[in-house]
């Protein structure tokens, strides 16, 4: 049953060991990206080629998440996490290796099949944690992938500086490994199971249109937008996903099951998530490339990567602090109206970046808004889901809310990349002008979220 005491580990054991391999994986992403100028030169490669680390991570864990998820509902969210896991120190192990950029790449496709560790680590929570907990417990471990997702733009550089950078690999793979034998003896094994068996040609349409959709969209600025592949992979995106839902809604043992993203706290979470995630990866993005920037350019501050993810600090501790408080305010602040908040501040952190940057206190105040923001709506919106779903079915509807959640990321980071670049100076730097407007429309996707948020019914915990 949900909530009993495990003869071994208590529930607050079981989380931290969560929690650990959770932020782990999270910082895969921001560990990576302000690095990615020295791993081209390392290995030899195109600035496109590199390119590819980010975008073959978030491929994988896309495709990874909710398939992984649904197989964590059917055979225990126990044995799922181990595998998960495994594929993250794998992939780290591959990665750190790499002697070139094909190898490199293929080691982070291995990576990313973890980010089904996200709905696996919810779907547990629910699992081991009183029903009366669950909230605070779904809170501070959407703080934790909020932050670990951000704090790697802080150890990046001086991990690269003093160690090298093939470093932010080596030391994710021990964590990981360490983290995986404790899981191994403490993690109890699942109470709530779904049994059936996997579609797998659901499982092979819901991969095809993510990969269909997803590769256009993060490598369109590059390709073309109006590119005879573009287009082409777009529309197999369109007819992938038609199909798909057709063929989910009619099977007996859907990867998806539709019946539940059709409920209403459902879809328009979802929805939120879109822009959300738009706003958040976006951000994460562009800020620090932002603050790097000579200021001769007319804005910037001309700083190392080191001294750039100190900048961003406070955002990260914002980002924590409102996921930690989400759930102990919830029978204050319902988890519709901190989504409507935490909406409103990424919105009026993102005018800040906008438009009040001339110092680098601005830029920590706005962020720290932002972050404030950040933290308290990834939280309510996973417990929003989690509490809208039945207990067999946490993993795989946590496991879509990131999914869309990353698509929103691509597509928000695709639109700020188009402007950014679309406006650039004599001497090769994006224009200010260009992140003003990007910053505004990423404002202008936050505000549109708040509405949407409105639309989400009240929480009502769903047992069965």
């Amino acid at each position: 049953m949900p909530g009993r005491e495990h003869p071994r580990t208590s529930a607050r054991a079981v989380f931290v060991l969560l929690a650990a391999g959770a932020g782990a994986f999270a910082m895969l992403q921001s560990l990576i990206s302000p690095v990615l100028p020295t791993i081209q030169q390392d290995l030899h490669t195109t600035q496109t080629g590199v390119s590819w680390v980010l975008i073959a991570w978030l491929l994988s864990a896309s495709v990874a998440t909710p398939i992984l998820g649904r197989l964590a509902d059917m055979m225990g969210k126990d044995k799922a996490l181990l595998v998960v896991l495994a594929a993250i120190a794998a992939g780290s192990l591959v990665s750190a290796l790499a002697p070139n950029i094909g190898v490199m790449v293929a080691g982070r496709v291995i990576q990313g099949l973890g980010g089904a560790i996200y709905p696996i680590a919810f779907g547990i929570l629910r699992d081991e944690y009183p029903p009366e907990r669950v909230p605070s417990a779904v809170g501070a471990m959407s703080s934790v992938i909020a932050v670990g997702g951000g704090i790697g733009t802080v150890l990046a550089g001086p991990i690269t500086h003093a160690l090298g950078w093939r470093w932010l690999f080596w030391i994710p793979m021990v964590a990981v490994l360490v983290i995986g034998v404790l899981c191994r003896r403490s993690v109890p094994a699942s109470p709530v199971r779904t049994g059936g068996r996997v579609n797998w040609t659901s499982a092979t349409l819901l991969s095809v249109w993510l990969l269909a959709l997803l590769l256009p969209v993060s490598e369109g600025q590059e390709w073309g937008w109006g590119s005879p592949v573009t287009v082409a992979l777009l529309a197999v995106a369109a007819a992938s996903f038609a199909a798909w839902v057709r063929r989910e809604s009619r099977s007996a043992n859907p990867v998806v099951d539709m019946a539940m993203m059709r409920r209403p706290a459902v879809w328009t979470t979802n929805a939120v998530a879109l822009l959300f995630g738009a706003g958040m990866f976006a951000t994460l993005t562009f800020l620090p490339q932002f603050i790097e920037t000579p200021s001769s350019a007319g804005y910037g501050f001309g700083v190392s990567v080191t001294v750039a993810g100190l900048v961003i600090l406070p955002m990260l501790v914002a980002m924590g602090i409102g996921g930690m408080i989400s759930g102990r305010a919830r029978h204050v602040v319902s988890f519709k109206a901190q989504l409507a908040w935490g909406s409103a501040l990424l919105s009026v952190g993102c005018l800040g970046f906008a438009f009040v940057h001339d110092a680098v206190w601005q830029i920590a105040l706005a962020g720290t808004v932002f972050g404030l923001g950040l933290g308290l709506a990834y939280s309510a919106m996973t417990s929003v889901v989690v509490h809208a779903v039945p207990a067999d079915q946490t993993s795989v509807a946590t496991g879509m809310n990131a999914n869309i959640r990353n698509i929103g990321g691509a597509v928000g980071t695709a639109v700020v990349t188009a402007v950014v670049t679309g406006s650039v100076r004599a001497d090769g730097l994006p224009s200010a002008a260009g992140y003003t407007t990007g910053f505004a429309v990423l404002a202008a996707a936050a505000a549109v979220a708040v509405l949407l948020s409105l639309l989400v019914p009240g929480t009502r915990r769903t047992q069965s």
